[in-house]
């Protein structure tokens, strides 16, 4: 049998919805979700405008929602969120290919720009690789700050590349359905975009 891998986005692709957003929702209500965004709207039209970057202006929400939380009930809250949230967020699609690669024998791997924490206690129960953004925490509370780098773009190639020795597999896919997937997806034999629809 010929080793295989296969890379899957997370949010948007597996799910419905991006994640980050609904556990901001999920945590803070509609009321204070709606009014966080609204005063950092201009983070993210300086994001949307290209003169900040991705990560800075995810920092920018991760600090307004989540600076000083204590690591301990924000695990809490990602628990939570996993069992009661993100089983209605899959596509029943995704599913069934990750169960489909792992019977043939192949490693599944969730490469996500949302942070670990969330993604985690789901991924366990399938029984798949995760690599996923950090989130950075100092004296047992969030800084709302990112460890090292956002999972996204060429970051998802290169923590792929530093996990995995790929010419190690015969057989590479990936699957992902925003052009933060595409250098991720062109490490693949077998890209697979916006599937699961």
């Amino acid at each position: 049998m010929k080793k295989g891998i296969a890379f899957f986005d997370f949010d948007g692709t597996i799910t419905t919805k991006d994640t980050l957003l609904e556990f901001i929702r999920y945590c803070k209500g509609s009321n204070a979700f709606y009014a966080g965004f609204l005063i950092n709207s201009p983070f993210l039209l300086a994001y949307k405008l290209k003169i900040i970057s991705n990560q800075a202006a995810k920092e920018k929400v991760l600090q307004y929602f989540f600076h000083n939380t204590s690591a301990d009930r924000f695990k809490e809250y990602c628990e939570k969120f996993a069992a009661e949230k993100i089983p209605g967020l899959i596509r029943p699609g995704a599913v069934e290919e990750i169960k489909k690669l792992q019977e043939n024998g192949q490693t599944v791997v969730i490469v996500s720009a949302s942070p670990e924490n969330w993604i985690s206690p789901w991924a366990e129960k399938l029984k798949v690789d995760l690599i996923a953004t950090r989130l950075e925490i100092q004296n047992g509370l969030l800084t709302g700050k990112i460890q090292g780098k956002n999972c996204h773009g060429t970051e998802k190639v290169n923590r792929i590349t530093n996990k995995y020795s790929l010419n190690e597999y015969s057989e590479i896919a990936a699957y992902g359905d925003t052009k933060g997937d595409l250098p991720m997806l062109a490490l693949a034999r077998r890209p697979v975009y916006k599937p699961f629809r």
